[in-house]
């Protein structure tokens, strides 16, 4: 629950976190993330959240990550509630990605002492922009100094009905691989905002960067009507999504560059910069797409998907024998080694 450790700010200015206080804060953020759902059974203030569970009919799905201020995400290029919302879209593409419904989150946050209770306010604002179209409801988390900068820790719940859950394990050879959406638009936008760039043009692949958008509707669909032989949300970077993927089934894959759907904002600002817009595809990640494979006779039945999810479903390859590896076919028809060239902590 929101509780615990004790909030030690560097001021206690009227409008600081020192003058209102840990409980204080937990108080405030009590009123504004008021429970909607009647499976809430108790939710901010207890020493752990009260939920109404339905095990017989699903199964429990459980995601947590974290955003880290310096690594995650950098507070001088966005707002507060963009920060936020992107946070809380992180974690609800993992739930998409499973095809489940999210329902619950728990945030846990290291707060340095020069952020303020307004500034906390907007970020819960940005968390519950992100979560009320699936009707997520927060109900707990904690709360600690941070002797640096902001680390925001998410967990979510969702549920799934036993037997439907997307793996990452299914792709067989012969399937296609399929992705939603465009790619590359949110590295663009990451880029766009480390150069100060205020250019209209690209403002939709800022927007693509602070404002992604999860695909819960189109997993859940995938799941329900088992379509999809296996699934993941590309937020590293389709190169290493992929790979993720063809590792934990067992198989390898060629990837065709002509197919990769890639915006065409996306495609001027790489022209723009010199730069190929199939790299941006490849390597940028926070697009949280799903990538997705199927059967090929299974084809009709995602074209019914798409028109009811109004969500563009590109085939971008196919799954092959594991002793091929990762392929990518280039334009002019070559085949090269697919190089995994997204995001890696620790690296």
């Amino acid at each position: 629950m929101v509780e615990a450790s004790d909030l030690m700010p560097h001021t206690t200015t009227p409008n600081s976190l020192g003058s209102l206080g840990e409980f204080g804060l937990i108080e405030q953020l009590k009123r504004q993330l008021r429970p909607r759902s009647p499976q809430v059974l108790r939710g901010i203030g207890d020493d752990a959240a009260l939920l109404h569970h339905h095990p017989s009919t699903h199964h429990l799905v459980v995601t947590t990550d974290l955003f880290v201020e310096g690594i995650d995400f950098l507070r001088h290029l966005s707002p507060w509630r963009d920060i936020g919302y992107k946070a809380t879209v992180a974690n609800i593409s993992d739930i998409a990605a499973m095809g489940a419904a999210p329902r619950f989150m728990l945030v846990g946050l290291a707060i340095p002492g020069n952020m303020t209770p307004q500034n906390i306010r907007h970020l819960y604002q940005g968390m519950q922009q992100a979560s009320r179209p699936y009707q997520i409801d927060i109900v707990g988390g904690d709360l600690s100094t941070s002797p640096s900068g902001l680390t925001i820790a998410i967990t979510l719940f969702g549920g799934v009905e036993p037997g439907l859950a997307l793996t990452r394990d299914g792709a067989k050879v012969g399937d296609l691989i399929y992705i939603s959406g465009t790619l590359g638009d949110a590295k663009a936008g990451l880029d766009l905002l480390l150069k100060r760039s205020d250019d209209p043009r690209w403002k939709k692949l800022i927007h693509r960067h602070r404002r992604p958008t999860a695909r819960v509707e189109l997993g859940r669909l995938l799941s329900r009507r088992k379509v999809a032989s296996a699934a993941i949300d590309v937020s590293d970077g389709l190169s290493g999504d992929l790979q993720h993927v063809c590792t934990a089934s067992g198989v390898g894959a060629v990837l065709q560059e002509l197919a990769l759907p890639i915006s065409s904002g996306c495609r001027r600002y790489a022209k723009s910069r010199h730069q190929q817009a199939t790299e941006l595809a490849l390597a940028g990640g926070e697009d949280y797409e799903l990538l997705f494979t199927i059967h090929p006779r299974d084809r009709s039945r995602l074209a019914r998907i798409a028109k009811a999810v109004d969500c563009p479903l590109t085939c971008i390859g196919t799954i092959v024998p594991r002793a091929r590896g990762l392929i990518l076919e280039t334009r002019d028809g070559t085949h090269r080694p697919l190089v995994t060239t997204s995001y890696r902590h620790f690296s």
